[in-house]
């Protein structure tokens, strides 16, 4: 298999050369650990996964410390949070960089205990599965349907898993073991069935009323589901642009999913042939792209600063790329045929929103080019829209 390098390599390195802790968040199986043992192969390894470590953490913070070589990776740190207090207290008395290297897989408690006890002393870095961008780079290149049904996770590329087994094994443990310990859920089929609506309503404003009454649950269900699948990864908010436009604005975010072979395994899609012709076939392709523009910025070490635009009168553009006060606003259409027709609603946009600039429509066609001043890119060269 071709190597596949990761490009937040570089900013991993910077991070180490000036925190004395970087924190590699990321969803189950994105290639956190294969990209900080491969990195920092000098480095002692820990993973908390393992019961005997965990015990030990979880029971004598101190006894566990004693046993610790630095520096070191420690893997899954979100499952003894409390690790990150004694943390803190070596690297003030160390007071030397890349002592420590800790990845997560959920952020919800880990987040604010980071806060608390590592505020100013770790670097955080998001590490999401591959990118179209990386796989072409090791020599992967595939069709749009293709890489909605098989999606990113490294696991497929690196060890040929097939796409049924990975996505099938992947959801049955997220449901069966992280759901249950979060929350436990006591009718795992209407959890289910809850994910299996939202995949439906992928790139839809969230409507909580709607999935309540679909699912069987109360609102305060699904609120505290969504909380819980934004935290372990599974799903994203993209929330509305907001600027002084003088109109009357959405306000509530829409729904995508970090791993869009996920999306397409719950919607029952069986093949690549059969993305084409599923009728939201432009729903995950706008999530992909979104998700490859995500991955840019977060291999640069940059926060998400990504947004949608929708006024009360139903007018939308899919995605805004906020660059400080500058935006750019961009269309996502899944054709692989040039239209002028793409162009009207990016026209219409910066001709009120006067910090705008660069307008692109991404579409699934091969020709690059620009029309009245809109260009049109390929869909797998979208990350280059982040400077």
């Amino acid at each position: 298999m071709n190597e596949i390098k990761r490009l937040i390599d570089s900013e991993l390195k910077r991070c180490a050369e000036f925190f004395p802790v970087v924190t590699i968040l990321g969803p189950r199986q994105s290639g956190k650990t294969t990209l900080a043992k491969t990195f920092f192969s000098d480095y002692s390894y820990i993973n908390l996964e393992d019961p005997e470590y965990f015990e030990l953490a979880k029971n004598d913070i101190n006894a566990f410390f004693s046993t610790v070589k630095t520096p070191v990776v420690i893997d899954e740190v979100q499952r003894v949070p409390e690790l990150l207090s004694k943390i803190q207290v070596l690297v003030d008395k160390e007071k030397s960089n890349g002592k420590f290297i800790l990845t997560g897989s959920f952020q919800q408690g880990l987040k604010s205990a980071i806060s608390q006890s590592l505020a100013g002393r770790t670097a955080i870095l998001n590490l999401l599965p591959f990118s179209i961008k990386e796989l072409n780079s090791a020599g992967f290149d595939f069709s749009k349907d293709e890489f909605l049904y098989q999606g990113f996770m490294p696991r497929h590329y690196s060890e040929n898993q097939p796409v049924d087994l990975l996505y099938r094994s992947y959801f049955q443990t997220y449901v069966e073991r992280d759901v249950q310990s979060l929350l436990n859920v006591k009718h795992k089929n209407l959890f289910e069935k809850f994910l299996r609506l939202l995949a439906g309503r992928i790139g839809q404003v969230v409507n909580y009323e709607s999935l309540a009454n679909d699912t069987g649950v109360s609102k305060t269900t699904i609120s505290e589901w969504i909380s819980v699948l934004e935290s372990s990864f599974i799903i994203f908010k993209l929330e509305p642009y907001f600027e002084n436009y003088t109109k009357r604005l959405v306000k509530s975010p829409k729904i995508y999913f970090y791993e869009p072979g996920l999306a397409s395994y719950l919607l029952g899609i069986k093949n690549a042939e059969q993305v084409s012709r599923d009728p939201l076939v432009g729903n995950l392709f706008e999530n992909m792209v979104i998700l490859e523009i995500l991955k840019a910025q977060y291999a640069k070490g940059l926060e998400k600063s990504l947004y949608y635009f929708r006024d009360s009168k139903g007018f939308e553009v899919d995605l805004i790329i906020a660059n400080g006060r500058d935006i750019i606003p961009v269309e996502i259409k899944s054709a692989s045929t040039f239209n002028k027709d793409f162009c009207r609603n990016l026209k219409k946009m910066c001709g009120f929103a006067k910090n705008a600039y660069s307008p692109t429509v991404v579409y699934s066609g091969d020709i690059e080019l620009e029309s009245e001043g809109i260009r049109f890119i390929n869909f797998k060269n979208c990350g280059n829209l982040i400077e």
